[in-house]
Formats: C-alpha cells, structure tokens, sequence
C-alpha cells in the first residue's frame, strides 16, 4: 500500500510499517498514479478528488472517492468473514453506517464456527459422495447433517469426533440428529442470553425448562418445538430429577435436538453434572453453554462488585439450601474480612446464616445484602447487616428467586446501584 499525503495518522503509520507499504510525504500529484492497481481517495477536498476520480478512470484504475458514490468505479462493502464463506454487506454508497449495523446484525446471526464447518464440509464431500451416490440423496443427507449434531460438533472444535460420527452416520445411511443442549438461561433478563445459547435453542425439537427460566425466554424457542415445564421448588418438584435425567437420553435416543434450559448457569448450583452424566454413559452428543450466573446478575444489577481491592480480594460462592430446618456448613473458614460470601438459595435460612456468621466470629456490622429478582423489571435490593438482615427481610418479605451477599463490599450498594427498574 502507497499513501500520498502530507500528514497521516499514527494508526495508519504504523500500518504501513507492519505491512511494509510506503507513506509519499506530500500533496498529490499525477505521477503517483502510476504503478498503482486500485486508488482510494480520501481526501476533505472535493475538486481534488474529482481530479483524482477522473484521472485513475481514464487509465482504466479502479477508483472510489470515500463517502462520494458517484466519483466511485468499485464500492468496499462491510463484509462478515467466516473464511472461506464471507458475506457482504452494499448499500451502493448510500448509506455505509447502515450496512455496518446490517452487518453488525449478521454477525449475531452467523456463528464464528461456520468457516471451521464449511472447510470440515470441504474435506469430507468425496467421502460421502463414495458412500452416497445418488444425488438427490446425498443433498438431502448434507442438509440434514449440516443443520445437525454434527456440525455443532465441528464448530465446537471436535472435527475428530464430527468424523468419526459422520462414518457412522453413513453406514446407517442417515445422520445422528439426536443431541442435548444443556443451556443456561442467566438470571433472567432474555438480553443477557449469550448468541450460542440463542442458536441452539431455536434449533432444538424440544425444550424441558425449569421454574427460573423466563418464559420470554422459552418463547424464543421455535414455533413447533414441544415444550415440557420441568421446575422445582421447594418441596415440590414438578418431575423427580432422576425422571429428568431419563427423558433426556430417551428423546435423543429417538433422534430428537433437546435444549434443556436452566435458570442461571447449569453448572453453579444447577445440577448440570448429574443430567448429562447419563448422557456421556451412553454416548450421546450434548453441549453445555455457560451462562451468567446469579452471582454475577445480582452483583451487577445491585451495584455490588464481588471483588474490590479496598474491600474483598476472593468470592465464595455457597448453597444456602436448608435440610430439615439445618444448615451445615463450614462456618469457621468464612470469617475473613477481606472475602465476599454469595448465598444461593438461602432465603428460608438467611437467619441461621446470619445467626451462624456471628457466633463463629464474623462483625455484626458486616454488610449484608439481599437482591430479590435480579436483573428484572420486578428487581429489589435488600441491605442491612448480619445484626440486622433477619428483621429486614421479615418485614420486606421478598419472594424467591434471592441471593445473599455478605461483606464490606455489599455497602457498595448505595453509591453504585445503577440499575432503576420499572414499577
């Protein structure tokens, strides 16, 4: 690359030495036109790049004039790249800032995995071409394949595994379409959902979701895909777990795409291990997307940083589920001041949490904080202290879903809570 002009930017600068392009410090003239195989003239004056416009078109030099359509022979769209398959974005010069948000929209929509998939696709043509060789057929086995567990496998990395599934694919003269997505839902807002978990949902025939999961949520799912409520709540648990665990490999087995949704992250208090551990003793394709989990949702939304370095300096994350009324945990390893404690599920036992934190040693002035709905329109913070947070709750009476912050770091709340929701 060759840039004529006076003054240039740093940025462009040091480009040109990582590139080993040149920088003609100067005003343009004629004679730098030549050599040249495609000129881009972006300069603020437009008689200048009228003369440039018209003199690379006479000796046959592809030209464009930034932000001036008509002095253009070529056009530079925005261009989502998923090499070999790249997509371009033209709005003929019109509008540039609306073909980048155009592209910006293709670019939630288009995985990152698909160049990974199409040069996979690539290798594997002849094979399957051998093994199929009606046309039809094998247009119909690609379309199959390419929308199925096979490709997730590719894209998430496994191309030896995608291989070894396609072989067997082939041989059963059909592709294994049954495959678990084991998707977190976060803590609510459908907005904080990641782009994975929203592709595999639309692409799953059935969906079992729980009691935490928003249903705007579940309604992104696609339109004919059956849905089961499979929640829990305390005491009363709509389908035993074990049942769960079941029906999964069955539906997949039946060569079913099973997004199972679960609130928060699947593997922080999620139960996430025990539902595909059936799944992996029998050889059935799952994935398992992350999400943000309800610490991280009600920290955030609280204006609560569970990290501070004036404060805190680890987190810990604990279940505050009670069993017959009791609560045991290791009390005497959470008396430092410079840790922040996170409660799941600790709304029925936040009195024997704050009871048990100050009789093992921890201030009875520690901030405490309890956030109700995080992430939502219906959102509460609770604050107090361990002395304190018993009767607050007591009197506010907050509804699950809560969490629990305990530490310094929860006094953060008033100066920092951003978050305003509606009602």
């Amino acid at each position: 690359m060759t840039v004529v002009a006076p003054d240039i930017v740093s940025e462009l600068e040091l480009a040109l030495e990582e590139w080993g392009g040149t920088w003609r410090r100067k005003r343009y003239e004629t004679a730098d036109l030549e050599g040249q195989k495609l000129v881009i003239a972006a300069t603020p004056d437009r008689e200048l790049n009228q003369s440039i416009f018209e003199e690379a078109d006479a000796r046959n030099i592809p030209v464009n004039v930034v932000d001036d359509p008509a002095l253009c022979t070529f056009i530079v769209p925005s261009i989502v790249d998923r090499n070999p398959i790249t997509i371009a974005i033209n709005s003929g010069g019109s509008s540039p800032v609306l073909a980048r948000n155009v592209r910006t929209q293709i670019e939630t929509l288009v995985p990152q995995g698909y160049g990974r998939l199409a040069r996979w696709a690539g290798q594997m043509r002849e094979r399957v071409k051998a093994a199929i060789g009606d046309e039809s057929g094998r247009r119909h086995f690609w379309e199959a394949l390419l929308g199925g567990a096979i490709a997730e496998q590719v894209m998430a990395g496994d191309e030896a595994g995608a291989t070894q599934t396609l072989e067997t694919a082939l041989a059963s003269g059909r592709p294994a379409t049954g495959e678990v997505f084991l998707i977190g839902a976060g803590p609510g807002d459908p907005d904080l959902m990641t782009f994975k978990a929203l592709r595999l949902l639309q692409r799953a025939d059935v969906i079992l979701y729980d009691r935490l999961v928003n249903p705007a949520i579940v309604d992104m799912a696609r339109k004919d895909a059956e849905r089961f409520y499979v929640g829990k709540q305390r005491d009363e648990h709509a389908v035993p777990q074990d049942r769960i665990n079941q029906w999964l490999l069955e539906l997949a087995q039946q060569g079913q795409c099973v997004a199972r949704l679960k609130g928060g992250d699947p593997f922080i208090f999620g139960r996430g291990g025990e539902e595909i551990a059936l799944l992996a003793e029998h050889q059935v394709p799952f994935q398992v997307v992350p999400a943000v989990t309800a610490a991280s949702a009600a920290a955030a939304y609280g204006g609560i940083p569970l990290t501070h370095r004036d404060h805190a300096q680890s987190v810990r994350f604990i279940t505050g589920h009670t069993k017959n009324g009791e609560l045991s945990l290791d009390w005497q390893s959470m008396q430092s001041p410079a840790e922040t404690l996170v409660f799941y599920m600790g709304l029925v036992g936040l009195p024997i949490i704050c009871r048990e934190l100050q009789a093992h040693g921890r201030d009875a002035d520690t901030p405490c904080a309890l956030v109700e709905k995080a992430s939502t329109p219906e959102q509460r913070v609770l604050t107090g202290t361990l002395a304190t947070m018993a009767s607050v709750v007591e009197r506010e009476q907050p509804k699950a879903p809560t969490l629990i912050i305990v530490g310094s770091v929860a006094g953060l709340h008033q100066s920092l809570g951003w978050f305003r929701p509606r009602g």
